[in-house]
């Protein structure tokens, strides 16, 4: 095949055989061309031509390319579909090579290694994880956003690391995922992660990279240091193993210096709220229900901040609450002062509005790839960290939070100071073509400037000189990258051309000459402009990489005004929303005077009606809410779920006062949709759902449950609910705080039977055949649902409510009957034994070990043989 190929052609194919698996981008003068298997493909996603390029011996290569100048744009587009792109560029100056211009890989571009801020939202993180099995069971996770050097490594182990793994991977939502070939080629958690509900981009790598001992001496290599116990993961053999995988692919990347990473952190999950994939869904935290997007979320209310870095830290303070009580204090010692102290907030605000992203421009510092504008915005942003400390110091700050950042932040003066002598203020984007440079740092540069600018000058003046002296008013002076400089001049005019004029390209209407004198000028102001570009370019990157040094710095201050900026954030949600300070204590009680719903009183034309809470161990642990649809049961608990993540994540909250206690883990179980593609319907949904919270929930939970068991029959559904809230109401079982609102007013009985199950009921008020839904949540049941007013309400036809009140009437004077029956009977029968048959008996040694089952652990084969084994006892009347 090669004897068939141009010299280009063996070229590409060359380093086209190093990088199979991604798109090769290779640099043809202005333009990035894509070819055969390339070119087809990016025709198709992209939607340009696509053409063909002579490849030898008369056949032709199908091409497709794009502007140098414009690929970020395009290659957006291609990492968005999960494609990989490698960048090929000249890596000599075709003016001065010998043959082929020699080209090489300079940047591979994956999802999750993207850094230019073109490809990026400025707001999100942009994450690459890496999994490593662990020996015994369990897994490492290791997780870097690489444009800003935040890398961190936990591990999970315990008899849900499976689950918990994915609920981890579902948090973070990374870009792009690495997987060691064994288990990426086998294994459900490579599916599920790949496909599944996570459809995480997976990169397999090399199981060597995944070598603890290996990786341990790359990090150590890294981060300069003797041992990595000081990062608190030293007995984290499988966290370190996927740490050392990140590491290598970085560097198969980037194809440059990784010196922003300097270090990593060890975190462990329990050291925050656990939020499942449905609770952060139900809750619509960062995405809304509807589209996906932010608009009426949690976030987007609370993301007041003015920075980027502040936008990405409140982000992930909303997904990852705090457990630790001292922790949270902390954030509310701060909050409470910048609402305390308005000015010092809105200085504070006003001097972070001048902070551009801090933290990625280090990183593009220290990848090499920042231009003279990204260096002009760091010492913008710089400037303003003199002014934000002092504007700390000067409220003689009482929160330890506000008065250890402000001792923290290290304006860097040095830097300050280089790049304001060093880069002009008008710097251009590109960093190869001049105009760099300020006027007066360095003479030679000055010097090539006058020198060239003269010659321009000449040369501005020569047009006018030759229409004089030719009498051509026609005549112009022009320049193009193949000639040069050149007199143009009409063909009507060509007898006043003058004899030292030398022909150099005859055009339709018109030929361009030169004359010794232009080449004299020309060659003058070309070798100029060439020598000071080069000059510039060379005066740049020593700039670039002094600021490099300080890159560790820049990031630790880039983190510090984030902290400040979401702290200041929510200090203003508090001011601007009228939020209260909550007290936080140990897990247990949760007491909220009249709360409201956060996102949904902004958006109301009407007052939002509060209401009061109270869930505690001892007397009222699981709450069973009863009422009509529409009247705000679904509001109410979502509104409980949220203060108690507001609370814990360091907010303030919506409510008069509120008591916390701290939640380990909150779930919500809310509507349900059939999951197609899983092959899962509505109510297979609902129970993998409610069987995830019976498996994980714990005492110290807080567990929402809204309509269990309405996706099957009446009395199924009736009994799953009764099972299940009897389970999270027992406390050697669960015992932990939970909502549980239903249409199932069979349920309201078990208040009195179940220790600490309480009832509570939508309050509503009727007015002949009218209803008003009063918002208000009381104490007691009801047995009413006024389903058909709601029904009425969405624009039934009258005829339909009619009938449906006539069946509903004869099915009311049916139960009346079987009612009275069952009271007869009842006289003669304990009262406990009366309320469901199939949880009647509580001395019957067959029904206790059927109440002892645990089916959600058993195996399909061991459930069918102890159903057998149980039948079988029956049958002997044991």
């Amino acid at each position: 095949m090669t004897e068939a190929v141009t010299p280009m052609m063996i070229q590409y194919r060359r380093v086209k055989d190093e990088h199979r698996d991604k798109i090769l981008f290779f640099r043809l003068g202005d333009f990035y061309e894509t070819f055969f298997d390339d070119a087809e493909l990016v025709s198709r996603e992209l939607e340009i031509v696509l053409t063909g390029r002579d490849a030898g011996n008369g056949s032709r290569a199908p091409m497709a390319g794009i502007p140098y100048h414009a690929a970020e744009g395009y290659i957006a587009r291609l990492l968005e579909r999960g494609y990989k792109v490698a960048l090929c560029d000249q890596v000599e100056d075709p003016k001065s090579a010998k043959g082929l211009v020699k080209r090489e890989v300079t940047r591979v571009i994956t999802p999750g290694t993207v850094t230019e801020a073109g490809l990026l939202d400025e707001r999100k993180h942009n994450y690459l994880s890496a999994v490593a099995g662990r020996p015994g069971g369990g897994y490492g996770l290791a997780v870097i956003d690489s444009s800003t050097g935040d890398f961190a490594v936990t591990e999970i182990t315990g008899p849900a690391a499976d689950q918990d793994l994915l609920d981890e991977l579902g948090r973070i939502a990374p870009a792009e995922c690495l997987l060691p070939a064994g288990m990426a080629e086998a294994g459900r958690v490579a599916d599920d992660i790949r496909g599944g509900r996570l459809r995480i981009p997976v990169t397999v790598r090399p199981e060597l990279e995944f070598q603890p001992e290996l990786a341990a001496e790359d990090l150590r290599r890294q981060f300069r240091v003797a041992t990595l116990d000081g990062y608190g993961c030293g007995g984290l053999p499988a966290a370190i193993g996927a740490a050392g995988a990140v590491l290598a692919y970085l560097r198969d990347t980037q194809k440059s210096d990784l010196g922003h990473l300097t270090g990593l952190h060890t975190y462990q999950r329990s050291e925050f709220m656990v939020l499942d994939a449905a609770t952060r869904r139900n809750l619509e935290l960062t995405k809304n229900l509807r589209e996906g997007g932010r608009r009426g979320t949690l976030l987007e209310l609370l993301d007041l901040t003015v920075t980027a870095m502040g936008a990405r830290l409140i982000r992930d303070w909303i997904e990852r609450p705090l457990r630790g009580v001292e922790s949270i204090r902390r954030r509310h010692d701060a909050v409470d002062e910048f609402l305390n102290h308005p000015f010092m907030r809105k200085d504070l605000r006003d001097y972070l509005r001048g902070v551009r992203d801090l933290e990625r421009l280090a990183g593009r510092v220290a990848y090499g790839s920042a231009n003279g504008r990204d260096l002009l915005a760091l010492k913008a942003s710089l400037e303003q960290v003199p002014r934000v400390a002092e504007v700390l110091r000067a409220s003689g700050p009482k929160s330890s939070a506000l008065a250890d950042l402000a001792d923290r932040l290290n304006p860097l003066p040095e830097v300050v100071a280089l790049i304001g002598r060093a880069i002009d203020e008008e710097a251009p984007p590109a960093i190869r073509e001049g105009g760099l440079i300020r006027r007066g740092h360095d003479p030679r540069v000055d010097e090539l400037r006058e020198a060239g600018r003269d010659g321009k000058s000449w040369i501005a003046a020569l047009e006018a000189r030759e229409r004089e002296r030719t009498g051509v008013r026609s005549l112009k002076v022009g320049f193009n990258k193949v000639f040069g400089y050149y007199i143009e001049v009409t063909r009507a005019n060509l007898e006043s051309v003058p004899p030292d004029y030398d022909r150099r390209q005859t055009l339709v209407n018109a030929e361009r000459f030169i004359t010794p004198e232009l080449k004299e000028k020309e060659a003058l102001v070309l070798g100029a402009e060439e020598r000071l570009a080069a000059l510039e370019y060379e005066l740049f990157q020593a700039v670039r990489e002094k600021v490099a040094e300080d890159v560790p710095t820049l990031i630790e201050d880039a983190r510090i005004l984030a902290e400040l900026d979401a702290m200041a954030a929510l200090g203003e949600a508090a001011a601007v929303f009228g939020y209260v300070r909550p007290s936080i204590g140990a897990a247990g009680r949760i007491e909220i005077k009249a709360g409201r719903h956060p996102v949904v009183e902004r958006v109301l034309a009407a007052p939002f009606v509060p209401n009061d809470t109270l869930l505690d161990r001892e007397n009222s642990r699981l709450q069973i809410i009863t009422g009509p649809n529409m009247a705000g049961k679904s509001t109410y608990m979502r509104q409980v779920a949220q203060i108690v993540l507001m609370a814990q994540m360091g907010s303030f909250v919506p409510a008069a006062a509120a008591e916390i206690g701290v939640v380990d883990r909150l779930f919500t179980r809310v509507g349900a949709s059939d999951d197609l593609a899983m092959g899962q319907s509505t109510f297979l949904v609902e129970m993998v759902e409610t069987a995830n919270i019976l498996n994980h929930a714990t005492a110290d939970s807080l567990v929402i449950l809204d309509e269990i068991g309405r996706g099957t029959s009446t009395f199924d559904g009736l009994s799953i609910a009764w099972a299940v809230a009897e389970y999270v109401a027992d406390p050697a079982r669960i015992g932990g705080l939970t909502l549980f609102a239903t249409h199932y007013h069979e349920l309201t009985e078990l208040e009195g039977l179940v220790p600490g199950v309480t009832n509570l009921s939508v309050a509503v008020a009727e007015k002949g055949d009218e209803v008003v839904f009063l918002r208000r949540i009381v104490p007691g049941g009801t047995d009413r649902s006024y389903g058909l007013y709601v029904a009425r309400l969405a624009g039934l036809p009258a005829e339909v409510t009619g009938r449906a009140q006539e069946i509903l009437n004869s099915i009311e004077a049916d139960e009346e009957v079987r009612r009275s029956r069952r009271q007869v009977a009842a006289s003669r029968r304990p009262r406990y034994i009366t309320q469901l048959a199939l949880f009647e008996s509580k001395t019957d040694p067959l029904v206790e070990e059927l109440r002892s089952l645990r089916p959600v652990e058993m195996t399909p084969l061991e459930a069918l043989n102890k159903l057998y084994e149980l039948q079988e006892k029956a049958r002997r009347g044991r």
